[in-house]
């Protein structure tokens, strides 16, 4: 695969990612937490973004269902 598939990929992903999340309850997470699921929408990475909220991954995959948010691969 290349270069440019990937990059279109992630895009494709991230859509997805943005169009499913729920943004009121995204809004309404403590800064750290928000700043976490927003990371892993762009990015799609939740080691980094479980870092992020201070969470162990399947605390943040808690969070990050409850946001609605889909793990894309």
């Amino acid at each position: 695969m290349g270069a440019e598939e990937w990059e279109r990929e992630d895009r494709e992903f991230r859509e997805i990612r943005r169009s499913k999340a729920d943004w009121e309850f995204i809004k309404a997470q403590p800064p750290h937490i928000r700043a976490a699921l927003i990371y892993f929408i762009e990015r799609g990475d939740r080691y980094v973004a479980s870092r992020i909220a201070g969470l162990s991954l399947d605390e943040f995959d808690e969070i990050r269902r409850r946001a609605n948010i889909p793990v894309v691969v």
